[in-house]
């Protein structure tokens, strides 16, 4: 385990100039993205990242992304950005428990490889990552929304954050931030005060190139939440993303920069050595975050999951993943809706759901525990 100082050393320069980023080899316009604001600040940035192949296309579907096989069509789509006008549907803020109380889409679609995708089986068609260029229209949501809260608003843990605003539900925005903009741009108008005193902002991810935000004027009204898991899931099964420590240097970095930041260790997977696994993931936290003034950190709780449909198409994608996804060992959960979700049985949940509640209070008293799921 590395030292406290270790850790705070690397925290600026070594995210400045090490990052993982995604750089896809094309990009889509569609017809009606082409001339909104935002578009041209995209492709420049696109052209800085040395995109080369931008298709500004004559309509607005997006063709060609159909392989000769799943694998094929996979590969296409995650090497493609696409420039696309928001439809009406997505720019109407829904709740989202237990995260947050409205969601707020930037995007739709991630550049990662994560083998247990949460987007499968939710995002129909090639999984393509899509931009939406009509940003004013997207973050106007927040601002029509503020003060509406019925998940986080209003409750006696969570109240004080004032409504809540999840940016990452269908993207990691981290993720392809250097390439929108759309996030430094949310941040700054609620750092602001665009939206009013009461607003939180939150996103989550797997990246760590949080050099161009560190300085934003965010006020404390966004929560940046890093993506973390035990070694072993995490270099098994998250293709495409930043490496755990520099994760959590990108943590300490944004804490340093008075942002609230927060822990979502997911999904939680009771590997074979599981507690010592994500022991060591505490301390390696706990170690980033050390000394950290007026330190706000938080912590979600979230078991691996699978539906029907997200398992068919995660073993479309990913044919000889190790990944466990078993229906005859796991237990269904049923929605209001109907909807099935396969989680770990009852002794399996209560043993880890136990054993983070203990460990998380010894290792990392400082941090307040949001949820477990």
């Amino acid at each position: 385990m590395r030292s406290t100082s270790e850790i705070s050393t690397e925290s600026t320069t070594a995210l400045v100039a090490a990052s993982r980023t995604w750089t896809p080899k094309r990009v889509l316009v569609t017809r009606s993205a082409v001339g909104l604001p935002h578009t041209a600040e995209i492709l420049r940035r696109c052209q800085a990242a040395g995109v080369s192949d931008i298709q500004l296309l004559t309509g607005d579907r997006l063709t060609g992304l159909r392989g000769e096989s799943e694998r094929q069509a996979y590969a296409l789509a995650k090497s493609t950005l696409a420039v696309v006008v928001a439809p009406p549907s997505a720019l109407k803020p829904q709740p989202i428990p237990p995260s947050a109380d409205w969601r707020i889409d930037l995007a739709r679609g991630c550049p990662a490889h994560c083998q247990y995708c949460y987007l499968a089986g939710s995002l129909g068609g090639p999984p393509i990552t899509r931009v939406y260029a009509n940003l004013e229209d997207v973050l106007a949501g927040i601002g029509s929304h503020a003060g509406r809260g019925t998940v986080t608003t209003g409750t006696l843990e969570r109240g004080h954050e004032g409504t809540t605003f999840e940016l990452s539900c269908y993207t990691d925005p981290l993720g392809i931030e250097h390439l929108t903009g759309s996030l430094a741009a949310a941040i700054s108008r609620a750092g602001r005060g665009e939206y009013g005193e009461e607003v939180q902002l939150r996103f989550t991810t797997k990246f760590d190139a949080v050099a161009a935000l560190v300085d934003l004027p965010h006020g404390g009204r966004t929560r940046a939440r890093f993506s973390v898991n035990a070694a072993e899931v995490a270099d098994r099964f998250e293709g495409g993303t930043a490496r755990m420590p520099a994760r959590l240097a990108a943590l300490r970095s944004m804490a340093e920069a008075g942002y609230r930041v927060g822990l979502t260790i997911a999904p939680i997977m009771p590997v074979p050595g599981w507690q010592q696994a994500y022991g060591e993931l505490l301390d390696e936290a706990a170690a980033a975050v050390a000394g950290v003034a007026d330190l706000d950190l938080t912590v979600e709780l979230i078991t691996h999951r699978f539906t029907p449909a997200s398992r068919d198409v995660l073993l479309q994608w990913y044919p000889r993943t190790r990944l466990e996804m078993d229906p005859d060992q796991r237990s269904e959960k049923r929605s209001k809706f109907g909807g099935v979700k396969y989680v770990y049985p009852r002794e399996v949940m209560t043993g880890m759901r136990g054993w983070f509640d203990t460990e998380l209070a010894h290792r990392l008293p400082q941090a307040r525990v949001l949820y477990w799921t």
